[in-house]
């Protein structure tokens, strides 16, 4: 057992932000009038590259999540006993036998519906979201470097370099940063950081990263290529929501504070703390669901291999398909191919974010990954161990 995990982060993670609702209708106004505003002049101060502002906006949605659903749930103050007892991380998977179950939800966010019976396969899949240090094994044993530790490309801004400000084409990643006062800008709250990325989550001058917590900054094509060397792949959004289901229904409720690592209060004006973190978790902190796993709602968001679309595909029938590249659609990011990403983050709450649940899903850019996306592996044969 490993003891004594609450997460420690540095300052800037510390202050909360008031007037929340005011915050956030006005960052999404101005988030789509950057987007816009970015297309028709090319003047460039202080936003990211266009896939890395898109990624970092699709994660700030997904924290406060725009507008509230259509129930809301309460959450406790308090409870006695704090998560800060933790399982030591597993690199077995777990077998998931093949069986039926509801695939989407109903009723909470349009595009996570319809509901409907979907068969699914036998298959592996990871206990846990993938390590830092299980991506540092990979990282020793390739030498490779992630997107995230890489300058960034100038075509990106789709404007002449000389107009973009230098600090922004340093290698760097997109990280959650509320400001020390209220403040309506959206820019206030995702920071492009330079120098974060997987070993540095929160930026060159916060803690390294800890071995045991998800692996986050990552973009597509570093999953990808840690999913290569493992001999795994990444789950289809069908598997993953079977997965994180593991025979039990939908619901609207918060999971309890031993159940998941969410944010339990007002988001973003107080975190409780209730579930005793703060931020980010080490893996297996919290009890697994009825297949052994852990952290499939909550925690880190993670990334499936499925193309997204609001709504599901009503072509798939099983764990294998999802739509085509060539009819999904992100009306945030139209330069590249949106993968689904499921089960919320630490950042989800009741008043803003409903997402701490198997059926929830967003986009996800895969041009960069943020501070609160990781992903886990799934395997069509026993891995070899």
């Amino acid at each position: 057992m490993r003891f004594s995990c609450v997460s420690q982060q540095d300052g800037a993670h510390q202050h909360l932000v008031e007037n929340a609702s005011a915050f956030l209708i006005a960052a999404a106004v101005e988030a789509r009038a950057l987007i816009h505003s970015r297309l028709k002049n090319a003047t460039i101060q202080t936003q990211l590259p266009m896939s890395r502002f898109l990624s970092a906006f699709a994660i700030f949605t997904l924290g406060a999540c725009g507008t509230e659903p259509a129930e809301n749930s309460s959450v406790t103050a308090s409870v006695s006993q704090l998560a800060k007892s933790c399982a030591e991380p597993t690199i077995r998977p777990v077998k998931l036998p093949a069986g039926e179950f509801v695939f989407g939800q109903d009723g909470i966010y349009p595009e996570e519906g319809p509901e409907r019976l979907i068969s699914v396969g036998s298959f592996w899949i990871d206990a846990h979201e993938v390590t830092n240090g299980e991506f540092a094994e990979f990282v020793a044993a390739t030498g490779y470097v992630t997107t995230a530790e890489k300058p960034a490309d100038p075509k990106q801004f789709g404007v002449p370099q000389e107009q973009i400000a230098p600090e922004l084409l340093l290698p760097g990643s997109a990280v959650f940063t509320p400001p020390d006062t209220p403040s309506p800008r959206f820019s206030d709250w995702w920071q492009y950081v330079p120098g974060a990325s997987w070993m540095k989550p929160y930026g060159p001058t916060g803690p390294d990263a800890d071995q045991d917590e998800p692996v986050v900054h990552l973009a597509w094509q570093d999953m990808q290529e840690y999913a290569d060397w493992k001999g795994g792949r990444i789950p289809t959004e069908v598997e993953w929501e079977y997965a994180a289901k593991a025979g039990s229904g939908n619901y609207v409720e918060q999971p309890s504070p031993e159940h998941a690592n969410s944010w339990q209060g007002i988001f973003p004006l107080r975190n409780l703390e209730s579930d005793g973190f703060k931020g980010i978790a080490p893996v297996a902190c919290f009890e697994p669901n009825e297949f052994g796993l852990y952290d499939m709602v909550g925690n880190v968001w993670e990334v499936t291999a499925s193309f997204y679309r609001p709504g599901h595909d009503r072509a798939a029938i099983d764990g294998k398909r999802g739509p085509s590249e060539n009819s999904i659609y992100d009306d945030l990011n139209t330069q590249s191919a949106s993968r689904v990403m499921k089960g919320g983050s630490f950042l989800c709450a009741p008043n803003y974010c409903q997402r701490y649940r198997p059926a929830s899903r967003h986009a996800s850019d895969p041009g960069l990954g943020t501070s609160n996306v990781g992903f886990r592996l799934a395997y069509d044969v026993e891995p070899k161990i």
